[in-house]
């Protein structure tokens, strides 16, 4: 597929897209989002792939949903095409990792996109908010839903209902973030936590993934339980035995990813 509103590059494991829409704040429309589906599902596949980062270029990670798309949609058409679900929902069903760095503005879709992801790894410019009251709609696309299990009830609530936006530093300090990077060593430091994550072996990559999840899905002995079945699976692999045989004989393990 030749894309128009982002680019995509492979760096050894790791699948790297940046969203394109300069002019735009990287706005999402329909067209970006569904080039992003498609380039979530080939990396997805790939199996030389072990983790993806996503980016945006210019001053923004991505200001929001492309408001002049949706401006004068209606209820009927919106229902119809099933807006906000149809093509945003990719990054959620990813088994590999994806890490979110986020270089400027993450607003609106853009901090819900973010969200998706598994964790933000946030420039020191980076912006967080959910704005969509100020222009009469809502978050339709998880904000506030995964923003208040982030940061809880109170700050979710003001955000949503004031519109106002937080410096990486309070994203940081509530949660929403998992760490903060000079912003002229984000990308190189979102790549480089990739490249570790993707260098351990695979299916316990994406076990890992799965279990911490579970977290948030389900009650606390039910997540337990699923932790203790996919820690008991990890026996079944061939990488579990090079990793166990590599620190005894201390030397680094060399995995196959099966």
């Amino acid at each position: 597929m030749n894309y128009e509103t982002l680019k995509v590059e492979r760096r050894g494991r790791v699948g790297i897209v940046t969203l394109i829409r300069t002019e735009a704040l990287n706005a999402l429309n329909n067209r970006l989002m569904d080039e992003l589906t498609h380039a979530i599902d080939a990396l997805e596949a790939d199996e030389a792939i072990g983790c993806m980062v996503l980016t945006g270029s210019g001053r923004a990670f991505a200001a929001g949903a492309d408001i002049k798309e949706m401006a004068f949609k209606t209820y009927p058409e919106a229902f119809g095409e099933d807006f906000l679900t149809r093509n945003w929902e990719r990054v959620t069903r990813t088994r590999k990792p994806v890490i979110a760095a986020v270089n400027g503005l993450a607003l609106g879709g853009g901090c819900e996109l973010a969200m998706m992801c598994d964790f933000i790894l946030a420039s020191d410019k980076a912006r967080f908010g959910q704005p969509e009251i100020k222009v009469g709609v809502m978050p339709g696309a998880g904000g506030t839903q995964r923003l208040a299990r982030f940061i809880g009830k109170s700050k979710a609530m003001e955000m949503c209902l004031s519109g106002r936006m937080m410096d990486a530093e309070e994203a940081e300090r509530c949660g929403l973030v998992s760490r903060i990077v000079p912003d002229s060593q984000l990308l190189d430091e979102a790549i480089r936590t990739a490249e570790v994550i993707a260098g351990h072996p695979q299916p316990m990559v994406m076990m890992t993934k799965e279990a911490v999840n579970r977290a948030y899905e389900t009650t606390l002995s039910e997540g337990v339980r699923v932790e203790r079945r996919l820690a008991q699976s990890v026996f079944a692999f061939a990488d579990q035995r090079e990793g166990a045989q590599a620190f005894i004989e201390k030397r680094p393990p060399k995995y196959k990813h099966r």
